[in-house]
């Protein structure tokens, strides 16, 4: 016997109870694939902060237990296929002492009892209850899925929104040069006399204020990284090295290019409306759970139990069997059954229209997102244009003054405009690559 247990207590050992899985319930398993950089240091892509992040976010983690809580429940559901096993026993003595007799009594009695109960029919209640913990479990998993699309597309904001401030100060960078040539033009041609004091201190005006746009442009830098930092649970002063993408057409082409099909994918892919699904299955599956409970049940039944009262040199032994089949019939509850039955169906038809309102949520999301991004490529086309028209305006305007023959309101007009259009168009292309972004996750890509 000691054997048996000293095997027992070395599985529990080798196999924690929250590594078994007898009733092959768990389903989703742990992100994989962590990478093994210092991130510190290393070149760190898209690809490389989309890991970090799903390794490392605790939001992430907690659903991720949540998921496994529920394929837990899930198993507890299934034990009903199981016959339930109970062992009882007890053992002990007493004694007796009758004043005045000068006699002693003393007993020594023990019982021990099996008992075995196995759920045979219940008119489908047991399923039912159990596709309720399924529906259940399938909602937790994709309700995590939408979790990792709603990080990837936080972290892939994050990468965008840094990289658009590091272009934004290297744009106020070259618009700073460019107020400083119209400064140093005003300065010298002051001190030649050819032009006012007034020309020179607009210049100066206009190239502090350039100063004070590079400061601002560092400060969002700053800002930026550390969102993204924090994001992939990291202290907001860690210093990253990103790399940048290919900037291509193909980085701002959709594959699809048809607001009507788009629609369908996210119909046919967004976790969140197949989790939406899945709670609708649940509530149905609730409601034959609840009817079943007014049914009547059939289970098979059976016992063992021995009894042994030992008292001075006698002992006295008996022993008993059971076995057949045992029917429970629910005759009156007081109204609770018939009430639960309305509770699930009323929460069922709620569910229902929960799930018509999430779709066309969805083809709305897709609807406005695919504007979004159209638009985006519009502007973003736009933009070129503008900033080779604004690039050409600026080198004749300053042309002009070096001769004499256009003032500084001009040349000042003609940078100030360069700055917006680099400007614009730095944001009109991140601005498509985040459209982008957002009209994938409302497709479920």
């Amino acid at each position: 016997m000691k054997k048996y247990i000293y095997v027992g207590l070395l599985m529990l050992i080798v196999f924690p109870a929250s590594a078994l899985d007898p009733l092959f319930t768990s389903r989703v398993k742990p992100p994989k694939g962590c990478i093994d950089k210092d991130i510190t240091h290393e070149a760190l892509s898209l690809d490389d902060l989309v890991q970090i992040g799903i390794c490392t976010n605790p939001a992430l983690s907690a659903q991720y237990m949540g998921v496994k809580a529920n394929e837990a429940n899930l198993g507890t559901g299934r034990n009903e296929y199981l016959p339930t096993i109970r062992l009882t026993g007890n053992a002990g003595f007493s004694g007796t002492r009758v004043e005045g007799h000068g006699g002693y009594t003393q007993t020594e009695p023990y019982t021990a009892k099996a008992e075995a109960a196995w759920l045979l029919f219940d008119f489908g209640g047991r399923e039912s209850r159990i596709s309720t913990l399924r529906a259940y479990a399938d909602a937790a998993n994709y309700g995590y899925n939408a979790a990792l699309k709603d990080l990837m597309l936080s972290v892939q904001t994050a990468y965008l929104k840094l990289l658009a401030a590091q272009e934004t100060l290297v744009s106020a960078k070259a618009s700073l040069d460019s107020y400083k040539q119209s400064y140093t033009e005003a300065k010298k041609r002051y001190k030649l006399g050819m032009v006012s004091l007034s020309d020179k201190l607009q210049a100066q005006t206009r190239y502090e204020q350039a100063l004070l746009a590079v400061v601002l442009a560092e400060d969002e830098i700053k800002q930026y990284s550390g969102k993204l930092a924090v994001l992939l649970n990291l202290s907001p002063d860690t210093q990253l090295n990103l790399t940048k993408p290919n900037f291509d057409e193909q980085i701002t082409a959709i594959e699809k290019d048809d607001v009507q099909e788009l629609m369908k994918d996210a119909l046919a892919n967004r976790p969140e409306l197949r989790a939406q699904e899945s709670q609708e299955s649940a509530s149905k599956s609730s409601v034959t759970a609840a009817k079943t409970g007014m049914l009547p049940s059939i289970s098979a039944t059976a016992s063992a139990d021995i009894a042994d009262t030992s008292w001075k040199h006698h002992s006295y032994y008996g022993r008993e069997n059971v076995a057949g089949l045992a029917v429970s019939m629910p005759l009156f509850t007081g109204f609770s059954n018939l009430y639960r039955v309305k509770q699930a169906s009323a929460v069922y038809e709620q569910e229902q229209a929960n799930t018509q309102n999430l779709r066309l949520t969805i083809q709305n999301e897709v609807w406005s997102n695919y504007q979004n991004y159209k638009t985006a490529v519009r502007s973003y086309e736009i933009s070129q244009t503008v900033l080779a028209s604004a690039e050409e305006s600026h080198r004749v305007a300053f042309r002009y003054y070096q001769v004499g023959k256009g003032d500084i309101l001009t040349l000042l007009s003609a940078v100030a405009q360069l700055a917006d259009a680099r400007q614009n168009k730095i944001s009109a292309f991140y601005s498509l690559l985040l459209s982008k972004a957002n009209l994938y996750k409302s497709i479920g890509k």
